[in-house]
């Protein structure tokens, strides 16, 4: 029997009450997950040997959310990844946005995005699973944004060790939408080390290769002969060296997006852990968590370069600027819709 328990998760200094979400499957897996970001905050799984452990980087604690962090297990939006400049381009008027990585690109929201508020949440439960519907009101101008964009997430965990992420949204004006999750994942467990003996399949023939500051060129080009080949199971570590800095990079699904597909495994060797995402989206981005650098604590101790790794499924960062990429762009009438599946398994 699946089951969801809320508790006061702590009130922001502007006096919003936060709530944290525990949800716990009939074998013992456990999500955690806050209102303040519709944020996975822990995900305990087993590993061959029936050990549970925590697989995702984050926080205990509300006041370590609230301040800057680097995404950890946030949901983003309204446009996951990066906007060029800040800047493109939508029915003839030019829109510039906050450039908020680095003074250079508009990335994961902007200044305020849909991490750093809080969500209306619903639990619920049936037979065999349980979760929360978080509900977000992104009023027309927020963020530099055209139009009111009412949005959905929704975190299922079934009895079948599998956590599920549906994305929805409406708006009344034209404007982008791009979501995902942002959680990092160590399968060895959160601050147990790097994750560079983590084996990865990226069901992907084709990647978008990026500038120095990690803005897609409008590329497509393909892996092979490549250290971004994960065709078949590669074990991280192998090739890192190879890419400068470590991967942050979006590969063009073979699946094309629109159904539900495999779009990667992960896999620990030592635990025996495995993850499944299955997604709708078209595109996933992989990053080796280049950026962490010591200077943040987190569940299960202090987090370095490399100790977790995202798999973000999406639509390819800076679409909004490229013509012919699958368009970002959502209409009046239209509804945005964006399924990702975590599945877990040891082997």
């Amino acid at each position: 029997m699946t089951t969801v328990k809320k508790n006061a998760f702590g009130t922001l200094p502007s006096a919003e009450p936060v709530d944290l979400f525990t949800v716990t499957n009939g074998k013992g897996v456990i999500a955690k997950i806050t209102s303040f970001g519709a944020t996975l905050a822990e995900l305990h799984v087993p590993d061959k040997t029936g050990r549970m452990a925590n697989v995702v980087l984050g926080f205990d604690n509300l006041k370590q959310y609230a301040a800057p962090h680097p995404y950890f297990g946030v949901t983003v939006g309204r446009v996951a990844n990066r906007i060029g400049y800040g800047r493109f381009t939508l029915d003839g008027r030019t829109y510039q946005l906050a450039r908020n990585e680095k003074g250079v690109h508009f990335l994961h929201g902007g200044n305020k995005g849909f991490d750093k508020v809080v969500w209306k949440a619903d639990p619920f439960t049936n037979q065999t699973e349980a979760g929360v519907i978080f509900t977000y009101r992104s009023p027309a101008g927020e963020e530099g944004l055209p139009g009111n964009l009412d949005v959905t997430v929704i975190y299922t965990l079934s009895d079948g060790n599998e956590l599920k992420i549906e994305y929805a949204a409406t708006t009344d004006a034209a404007t982008p939408v791009n979501l995902t999750n942002h959680s990092y994942f160590n399968l060895a467990g959160a601050g147990s080390g790097t994750i560079l003996d983590h084996e990865l399949m990226i069901a992907a023939d084709r990647y978008t290769p990026a500038d120095e500051s990690l803005l897609p060129t409008g590329q497509i080009a393909r892996v092979a002969g490549t250290p971004f080949d994960f065709i078949k199971p590669m074990r991280i570590g192998d090739r890192i060296d190879q890419v400068p800095g470590g991967y942050d990079t979006n590969y063009v699904l073979n699946s094309g997006g629109g159904h539900l597909a495999l779009a990667a495994r992960l896999r620990d060797p030592r635990s025996g852990r495995t993850m499944d995402i299955l997604t709708t989206e078209p595109g996933i981005q992989f990053y080796t968590g280049n950026f962490l650098d010591g200077t943040v604590a987190g569940i299960g101790g202090t987090y370095h370069k490399h100790y977790g790794l995202c798999l973000e499924t999406q639509h390819f960062p800076d679409s909004v600027n490229k013509p012919d990429w699958p368009s970002i762009i959502l209409r009046p009438g239209q509804r945005y819709r964006h399924v990702t599946v975590h599945k877990f398994t040891v082997a």
